[in-house]
């Protein structure tokens, strides 16, 4: 699992996929659907697919897959390894959602809600596996929101092929399992080797499990939160817990399209510059203000013309 280019640039998002086994081309096939890291307010979410010949789906089972959730890191490593040897017959992909794209996706103008991106992001990679090849026959997912409404989407957008959507899939049908610990072992090793692009020094590691109501998460979003640029890109800012740090503890932002009244005489009021006037020319004054390290680490500076 070459996860560079994703290390490369953690700000976006990535898909990651196997060889196509020949086999797969050739044999009517199961596809398992399933997801690690919707929770988290830390780290990116990973979906994974999972791909076998129908014929050989005992010998998939045999290889003991389960719900990632239920295994140890070390049990779940050893089974990636397992499937990963398996590439005569077993193939998969996987769709990398960084925090940045999550985030974004939640507060864009259009929003798009984690049930939407999960949707849109399970329905590309069915069609990443059509596209490469791939002769579907049967699709198993883990249910996101109402399994019946789920199944009927899918089931429209792809014609002809056998959808099943349940709760809990990942523990009812080992080709799912294999999908779970596919993802599970992509995001622990993201999370793990996570590539800080801010100037953060050397970054606590003892952040809990990433989710909301642990006290470590909590404490070391506390830490990590700067008071006027907020979060490093590790952080999800769409989720409440984020939201809430930010209000109560960063510096307040009044945004000029908030009054009927011209920015900068809103500022003024408030004893405070408008952002506008940092988007001015120079006054030609001897003072000057140091930089943010939010403008030196994306190499931005003040131009006085064009």
């Amino acid at each position: 699992m070459d996860l560079s280019d994703f290390n490369a640039d953690n700000s976006l998002s990535c898909r990651l996929a196997s060889q196509i086994p020949e086999v797969c081309k050739t044999e009517d096939c199961c596809l398992g659907i399933d997801e690690a890291g919707r929770g988290p307010v830390l780290g990116p979410m990973v979906y994974g697919i999972c791909f076998c010949p129908v014929s050989r789906k005992e010998e998939l089972k045999d290889l003991k897959v389960a719900d990632s959730k239920t295994l140890t890191e070390a049990e779940r490593e050893n089974l990636f390894q397992k499937l990963d040897d398996s590439k005569s017959y077993v193939g998969w992909a996987l769709q990398v959602l960084s925090p940045n794209t999550i985030s974004t996706s939640m507060l864009q103008r259009t929003k798009c809600n984690l049930n939407t991106l999960s949707h849109d992001t399970a329905i590309g990679l069915v069609q990443f596996a059509l596209d490469s090849g791939v002769q579907l026959k049967e699709v198993f997912v883990d249910t996101v929101g109402p399994a019946e409404k789920y199944e009927e989407k899918l089931s429209k957008r792809f014609p002809g092929i056998e959808v099943t959507v349940r709760p809990k899939a990942d523990s009812l049908f080992p080709i799912v399992s294999a999908a779970s610990i596919c993802a599970k072992v992509a995001r622990d090793r993201v999370v793990k080797g996570w590539n800080f692009a801010e100037d953060l020094g050397e970054v606590d590691a003892d952040y809990g499990s990433g989710y909301p109501n642990d006290p470590k998460t909590k404490a070391w979003l506390l830490k990590y939160l700067d008071p006027v640029f907020g979060y490093p890109q590790f952080v999800r800012f769409s989720w409440s817990t984020a939201q809430n740090l930010i209000d109560s503890k960063a510096v307040p932002v009044h945004w000029d399209d908030d009054d009927e009244d011209d920015g900068e005489k809103a500022a003024q009021r408030q004893n405070n510059r408008s952002m506008l006037s940092y988007f001015g020319g120079s006054t030609g004054g001897s003072e000057q203000t140091p930089t943010h390290r939010f403008f030196t680490e994306r190499k931005l500076k003040s131009l006085d013309t064009l």
